[in-house]
């Protein structure tokens, strides 16, 4: 283990003898850090915090912190974190609010510069959260998704898998699987991009594009839009966007006024 002298270790800490722990990092309390990590110059971290293997934790990034709410009396929470994310330069990530509550990092993530991940947020894998980007508490991040630059999104909601949230957007309803969304929780069509990145063949965003010129194209009954899909033969990507509209509580991101022609669906 390589922990440099001036670094500052609560003698709580549990930390693997191949973990790196670089100049003047402060450690408090019982944070556990797995194998491989590494946490570089001025990094904070504190509390009940678990940090898996093979993690990368930068400059200035406050990692554990008490969260940044009114009703948080100083219960017992926590910060858990997977393996192989890389959380950048003056990254902060609270640890839940609840008594016994938790937030939750998965495996293989991105946190660029600035980012923040407020108590009780779960985030999946290999999600990437841009520079300065803002999620409030209790957002949930579904696998794959990327929240794009100084985007800010409301507490509570749902960001799904494979969407994309372009730069300086805002949502307070969830971000439908699969979508792209910009503006103020305004879809924009399929994140073609991104399928084809993991490994979506044409027939799946063929009828990923027709589900959502259905629901979203143009301004129309919800309900009705997806009572009507239901009742067609539908791909298991196509249910899973269904499904997970059909869990919202904050209500999902709406479509345009008017679909630009170059986001029309294929075939």
């Amino acid at each position: 283990m390589a922990i440099h002298p001036t670094a500052l270790i609560d003698p709580r800490a549990d930390i693997h003898p191949e973990a790196d722990i670089g100049p003047y990092v402060v450690i408090e309390g019982p944070v556990r850090i797995g194998r491989g990590t590494k946490v570089l110059a001025h990094a904070v971290l504190l509390g009940n915090t678990e940090i898996g293997e093979d993690n990368e934790i930068h400059m200035g990034a406050v990692i554990g912190h008490a969260p940044q709410d009114l009703s948080y009396k100083g219960g017992p929470t926590s910060l858990i974190i997977g393996h192989r994310n890389i959380i950048r330069e003056h990254c902060q990530v609270h640890r839940g609010t609840t008594d016994g509550s938790a937030t939750v990092i998965g495996n293989d993530n991105y946190l660029m510069h600035h980012a923040h991940v407020a108590h009780n947020c779960h985030l999946g894998n290999h999600t990437i959260i841009a520079g300065g980007a803002l999620l409030a508490g209790y957002v949930q991040v579904e696998d794959r998704a990327f929240v794009s630059g100084n985007c800010v999104v409301h507490q509570f909601v749902r960001i799904g898998r494979l969407s994309l949230l372009r730069g300086l957007s805002r949502t307070s309803r969830d971000v439908p699987p699969f979508c792209i969304m910009d503006g103020t929780h305004t879809v924009r069509g399929i994140n073609v991009i991104g399928l084809r990145r993991a490994g979506f063949d044409q027939d799946r965003i063929r009828a990923l594009r027709r589900a959502y010129a259905r629901l979203f194209a143009h301004r129309t009954n919800l309900k009705r839009a997806i009572a009507e899909l239901q009742a067609e033969p539908c791909s298991a990507d196509v249910q899973y966007l269904l499904d997970f509209i059909a869990q919202s509580k904050r209500g999902v991101c709406c479509g345009p006024k008017q679909q630009p022609a170059e986001d029309t669906p294929d075939g």
